[in-house]
């Protein structure tokens, strides 16, 4: 899945939302936002593995507001509440259409070493033509003695209300372009969460890292 001529994504360096319908012969510059979204949606697993006791683990999860904002870097975080933040991803887009996508979180505390990540409303922010349901769970289970195995998974659903020069393009070609985005985006935003989370913890407990960790 990678991103081809028309594609490009910054997480280092967003940009606000440009549209543009310079790459359609013909068709007039036009910015208004179709009323009808175009959904995407995509279902994702993985796992990770900590060196270390699933309370250990747990205790450092539960510490969330420290080391959250340090891993998600460059990715902006800002704290909405006790459990709750509101997370700049990046820029990224296709077709002369770009966006910077912002979502709010909610980690629920976790119950019986069972962990829900859902979407929460995010306060005085202006609709920007996408709305996104963010649904995850992770799963601490103790693989062996002194090591733990956290199963994820997500289900993510995205509306875009496209521009209306978007909608002259064939919706397949729509439909393959924002599908395989979207796969990069969190293939891409997974490898990189796991791998700094996964040093973060261990360099704070004075331990290695595991010698085969799963992205």
């Amino acid at each position: 899945m990678q991103a081809n001529s028309a594609e490009r994504q910054s997480f280092e360096a967003p940009n606000p939302v440009r549209v543009s319908s310079g790459l359609i012969h013909g068709l007039p510059e036009v910015e208004e936002a179709s009323s009808e979204p175009t959904l995407f949606h995509g279902y994702y697993a993985n796992c990770m593995e900590m060196n270390a006791s699933v309370p250990t683990v747990l205790e450092y999860m539960n510490a969330h507001r420290d080391w959250f904002p340090r891993c998600a870097h460059p990715m902006a975080v800002e704290p909405l509440s006790t459990n709750g933040y509101a997370l700049t991803i990046g820029q990224f887009g296709a077709f002369g259409y770009e966006v910077e996508p912002k979502i709010g979180l909610e980690l629920l505390p976790q119950d019986h070493c069972i962990y829900h990540i859902q979407t929460i409303s995010i306060p005085n922010y202006e609709f920007q033509g996408y709305s996104v349901d963010f649904q995850a769970t992770m799963l601490f289970t103790e693989s062996e003695p002194q090591q733990t195995r956290i199963d994820w998974e997500l289900n993510l659903e995205v509306a875009i209300h496209f521009p209306r020069f978007i909608h002259a393009l064939p919706k397949s070609l729509v439909r393959s372009t924002g599908d395989r985005l979207l796969n990069q985006v969190v293939r891409e935003v997974s490898r990189r969460l796991t791998r700094k989370v996964q040093q973060d913890f261990h360099t704070s407990i004075g331990l290695p890292m595991p010698k085969k960790g799963r992205h």
